[in-house]
């Protein structure tokens, strides 16, 4: 994948794309702002949403602390969405970031909390980007990941092939070094890990 190819996308796909992002998780998930709420997320916390899209959980983190909010994706246009729904509602504190989670170049252990939302059944190697995620994280910092379950009965979502199951999940993240906080199934469909970086 390269930047070149986002770029060529035709404009009615990448505005399908934002309408797809924004209705699909919205209607499948609990709102992002109670589930924001739930995080151990405090004022002074800086923060950083990975695969951040059209900003469905960028704008309720930001509203939520005083300090920054990086806002990663590898496509500039949604980038630039992120930017206008942040200016709409007066918020100066988003950094947009444009790189693949693959290529984190955020500096080690400078961040409070992570989300990863239905991002991680995409990259090409797990085990890298969690340790990519862990090292930017402060000791005591979480990561909450959001994906699709692995189970043949659910339909909807990506192809089962990509999809990662919870037990998968919970399993890659207590090899990287993090410790579970709690697993919870959103939906029948859609399971969060809580995971914290532990001091080695």
């Amino acid at each position: 994948m390269n930047y070149k190819h986002h770029s060529n996308e035709p404009d009615i796909n990448f505005l399908n794309k934002i309408a797809f992002l924004d209705s699909r998780q919205r209607e499948q998930l609990i709102p992002p702002e109670i589930l924001i709420s739930q995080m151990p997320i405090q004022v002074n916390h800086t923060l950083l949403d990975v695969g951040a899209g059209s900003g469905f959980f960028t704008i309720p983190m930001a509203a939520c602390t005083s300090n920054k909010v990086y806002a990663m994706d590898p496509d500039r246009r949604m980038l630039n969405v992120i930017e206008a729904k942040a200016k709409e509602k007066g918020l100066t504190n988003i950094e947009p970031i444009q790189e693949y989670i693959e290529n984190l170049s955020i500096p080690n252990s400078s961040v409070d909390f992570v989300m990863a939302s239905l991002i991680l059944h995409e990259v090409s190697s797990l085990t890298e980007v969690l340790s990519n995620i862990f090292e930017v994280l402060k000791t005591g910092g979480h990561l909450l990941c959001l994906e699709y379950e692995k189970d043949d009965l659910i339909i909807e979502g990506p192809p089962m092939s990509i999809r990662i199951s919870s037990e998968e999940l919970q399993k890659a993240l207590s090899l990287t070094g993090f410790e579970i906080v709690k697993k919870t199934n959103i939906s029948d469909a859609i399971y969060t890990v809580l995971a914290v970086k532990k001091e080695r």
